[in-house]
């Protein structure tokens, strides 16, 4: 590889990054336009790395490229969204069992201290970086690629809809998660994944059931 496409794909990861923190922090909104000068001025890069930084957030669900038209942060109607939990339901067990085998006593001690913070947390935004964080440790030990590669997806293209639910969450609903990663965390310590999954399993069906119940989060933002 040249030193300048080098250059250039350090320069593409780096626009990536800011997108991607941006989209998934909720500084960029679902239907948000992302326009390419707007962001090389920003960033001080050229129009090069800004297109295949779009091309790379499109492959991770982040966002939508229309020919000819330009890029937008990725949205979900309700409809979608309950099929993506659909999907979730069943990939991310999966997942889950693959992964526990492979889990070192470091891995669960870390993911124990996750869920600590988690309960001793009373923001929103830091709940759900602790939330993403312990769920993806948990799937940490899978080694299938095509299967963690599609969680990760799933997760960025409804962290926005998460965000949403988690505002409008009481204390009893919080308590009900923290009852929930418990369970989860004990069965991985006990390496049964039967129970894992199972737990797992109820944990992501009852956020999608909930999420239903509020239709007013999917007609926020429109493309512009």
């Amino acid at each position: 590889m040249s030193e300048k496409a080098a250059a250039s794909g350090v320069a593409s990861q780096r626009v990536a990054e800011h997108l991607r923190n941006m989209i998934l922090s909720g500084e960029l909104a679902p239907g948000a336009r992302i326009r390419q000068e707007d962001v090389a001025a920003r960033l001080g890069a050229s129009r090069l790395p800004v297109r295949e930084a779009l091309r790379i957030l499109a492959a991770e669900g982040l966002a939508v490229l229309k020919s000819n038209t330009g890029a937008w942060v990725s949205k979900l109607d309700l409809n979608e969204c309950e099929g993506i939990y659909k999907i979730r339901e069943r990939v991310e067990p999966l997942a889950l069992a693959e992964s526990i085998p492979n889990l070192a006593p470091e891995d669960i001690a870390r993911i124990e201290r996750l869920q600590a913070e988690i309960e001793d947390n009373t923001d929103v935004d830091r709940f759900l970086r602790l939330d993403r964080e312990l769920h993806l440790a948990t799937y940490a030990g899978c080694h299938n690629r095509e299967l963690t590669s599609m969680v990760h997806r799933f997760w960025n293209t409804t962290q926005h809809y998460r965000r949403a639910y988690a505002r409008v969450i009481d204390s009893a609903g919080q308590q009900l998660i923290n009852f929930e990663h418990r369970l989860i965390i004990e069965a991985v310590k006990r390496a049964d994944a039967v129970d894992a999954e199972r737990f797992l399993t109820g944990h992501i069906r009852r956020t999608r059931l909930e999420l239903a119940k509020h239709p007013e989060l999917f007609a926020e933002d429109e493309h512009d």
